[in-house]
């Protein structure tokens, strides 16, 4: 199968396609003007992206902001990455929205990074189709409650 048909919505560039996405990664964002840094879920495309100096051509992946959040996502990179997985094995098409906060069935006092597969209309959804880095792996087989790392933050 593969993830041609799914979309993943970005902080500022709109949509990018899943299957472009060659790794997954968060860091801090530099400090600016006293303020504390944030975090930021990267995604890498399969695209090279770079420009030239006097000593020659810097190449590298180019890189898309998936989401930021104050706190260090752990566990983000593995949540999506198992999400994506599950699509790609149901041959699922839609958008995936990554968001901040607690999953539906957390501590509200809780905060976290979550990720929602919205199907396109007449097209079927995943067993698991809103995925939490919140929930520790509580989930039976074959069900769609969230997963995830146990609210660790």
């Amino acid at each position: 199968m593969s993830l041609d048909k799914v979309w993943i919505r970005t902080v500022a560039d709109g949509l990018l396609r899943a299957d472009q996405i060659v790794g997954l990664d968060t860091r801090a964002s530099p400090l600016a003007d006293g303020r504390s840094p944030h975090w930021l879920l990267d995604a890498a495309l399969a695209v090279p992206s770079g420009g030239g100096g006097e000593d020659g051509w810097n190449l590298t992946l180019m890189r898309r902001t998936l989401l930021q959040t104050d706190g260090e996502p752990l566990a983000a990179e593995e949540t999506l990455a198992r999400l994506l997985a599950s699509l790609s094995e149901v041959d699922a098409s839609g958008i995936v929205t990554p968001t901040t906060g607690p999953a539906p069935d957390a501590d509200p006092a809780a905060s976290g990074v979550r990720f929602t597969f919205s199907p396109f209309l007449g097209t079927p959804a995943p067993a698991t189709s809103d995925i939490s880095n919140q929930q520790a792996s509580a989930r039976e087989p074959g069900t769609s409650s969230a997963i995830g790392n146990g609210g660790r933050e």
